[in-house]
């Protein structure tokens, strides 16, 4: 490969990190052709971005960063793919249908500002809740004690909190 196609691509990584804020590198050593392809169909649907990449460009990238990507430095060995996403457990959830075969497997990951190394942390990455996910659950529980005060209103207590009100008013 020369020289000017290698920095090409290095830019082209250093873009995509820029890009996107998690991303999970995968051995998928041992993959043929077409589960290559059913994986990367899977990803489409899933809109996660799969890059085959070789291991000393991705290094070089990463020391292109602001970001210091040295714990990863040691999971750049054998056949990689990188899977970029803005969700962050996306991928961790495709990758746990794959677990039972082996392969692909994960290498690490950097998802929420947090770096994952080793192939024992997919669960954890696969039960990370996504913004929109944690937002809701604040709200749930915002809502929560209003809904009890207006269940409580409503039901036969209310009447009782009706009746202690108007008497507390006459008086």
């Amino acid at each position: 490969m020369k020289k000017e196609v290698k920095n090409t691509v290095i830019a082209e990584l250093s873009e995509k990190l820029k890009a996107y804020p998690h991303f999970y590198l995968v051995d998928v050593t041992g993959l043929n052709a077409g589960d290559t392809s059913d994986l990367r169909r899977k990803c489409f649907k899933s809109e996660i971005k799969m890059v085959v990449v070789k291991n000393n460009l991705l290094r070089k990238a990463f020391e292109a960063s602001e970001i210091d990507y040295s714990p990863l430095y040691d999971t750049l060995v054998g056949n990689t793919a990188i899977l970029f996403t803005e969700t962050a457990n996306v991928p961790g959830k495709l990758l746990k249908d794959y677990k039972k075969a082996g392969i692909p497997a994960l290498k690490s990951a950097y998802a929420e500002e947090t770096f994952f190394v080793g192939a024992d942390q997919l669960e954890a990455l696969a039960n990370i809740k996504s913004k929109n996910e944690l937002i809701a659950d604040v709200i749930a529980l915002l809502q929560s004690p209003a809904k009890n005060v207006i269940s409580a209103l409503q039901g036969s207590s209310g009447n009782k909190i009706h009746a202690l009100l108007q008497t507390l008013e006459e008086r």
